[in-house]
């Protein structure tokens, strides 16, 4: 595939892929919905509760990559549903490593709330 684009022009077009990205990701993966609802839920909580700067950061950062890892895991699916269609044990076990980097980055998201509320009413 050529590009056919330059300079500024294709800054533009990769910003309107993404925005295609995203937008195939809402329109066709639950799991994106429900984590980037999750996500808007639980950003003013940043500004309001009284986290340090760097559990701040912290967290903004793990909740940007829980949808980021989603995003990976759902472009993982969708090749693999296109090449292949019929049950195959590779395409199983790489639709479940991208399913199980999805729960590991839940996880962790989970750890650092947990760990800056512990830090708010139980500081050390």
């Amino acid at each position: 595939m050529k590009a056919n684009k330059t300079g500024i022009a294709r800054i533009f077009a990769a910003f309107s892929y993404s925005a295609d990205g995203i937008g195939a990701a809402f329109r066709h993966e639950a799991a994106f919905r429900q984590e980037s609802l999750l996500y808007v839920l639980l950003l003013p909580l940043l500004y309001f509760l009284p986290f340090t700067l760097v559990f701040k950061c912290l967290l903004l950062a793990v909740n940007t990559m829980v949808l980021i890892v989603e995003l990976l895991n759902s472009a993982i699916e969708s090749v693999v549903d296109l090449v292949s269609p019929d049950y195959n044990i590779y395409a199983k076990r790489a639709k479940d490593m991208g399913s199980a980097a999805v729960l590991f980055s839940l996880l962790l998201a989970l750890v650092l709330w947990l760990t800056a509320f512990a830090d708010i009413f139980f500081p050390y």
